[in-house]
């Protein structure tokens, strides 16, 4: 733990499976827990699904909704979406959101419109004093596992683009206040540059981060 620089949050989100016994060996350390995902439902015969009540239990600080992944494959919807976000904060949770295009979206030149329409539909509804406890990671779908990343200049417009909506809804000093990521192959060789843009504010990692050293390379260019 002493390889993580000052001033930079670490948070991990290992799969469910493996969620307790991070919890042990992150005990007494500053990084933080996360789930990938939570239930839509507070309890009842759900099989398979894991609560957010669940999740706090195991020591989980935040969890991670609305991942392109879940949207995509399991049909999230913003509708789903603010249940979860709900019953996240209800337990003590904070929540990273996720809000990105697809490749054709961003061809067709509507990736401001669909990021628009993500974030208004679940995070609109908050309370200002609630965003103190969201985190906003934008994932170009494009860029996830495909080994293409956006480059600097297009991962800051989307970037100011999303605190520029928030401004305009929650004011400037919420805006301001909040956390943005990039989310979409990250890596040591290119996390330098993509952190030195005024509104990327760190790092949703995906496969870099299944790498121990270039996890931290990558928080040490922050």
């Amino acid at each position: 733990m002493n390889e993580i620089p000052k001033g930079v949050q670490l948070v991990v989100a290992p799969p469910f499976t493996h969620l307790v016994p991070v919890a042990e060996a992150l005990k007494g350390s500053p990084v933080a827990l996360s789930a990938q995902n939570c239930a839509d439902q507070p309890k009842g015969a759900f099989t398979g699904e894991v609560s957010a009540a669940m999740l706090k239990s195991v020591g989980c600080a935040y969890t991670i909704l609305g991942h392109s992944e879940r949207r995509e494959y399991y049909g999230e919807t913003s509708e789903k979406l603010v249940k979860k976000m709900a019953l996240a904060f209800e337990n003590g949770l904070k929540v990273i959101f996720c809000v990105g295009e697809k490749l054709e979206e961003r061809e067709e030149g509507n990736h401001f419109d669909v990021v628009s329409a993500q974030i208004s539909e679940v995070l609109f509804g908050l309370e200002p004093e609630q965003m103190k406890n969201v985190v906003i990671a934008y994932e170009p779908v494009w860029a996830i596992g495909t080994g293409v990343t956006a480059t600097s200049e297009q991962a800051q417009e989307i970037h100011a683009f999303i605190r520029k909506t928030l401004a305009a809804h929650f004011g400037e000093k919420v805006a301001e206040e909040t956390t943005i990521l990039y989310g979409g192959s990250c890596k040591p060789s290119n996390a330098q540059e993509l952190f030195a843009c005024p509104d990327i504010d760190g790092g949703l990692i995906g496969g870099a981060s299944l790498k121990a050293d270039d996890f931290i390379a990558i928080a040490k260019a922050y």
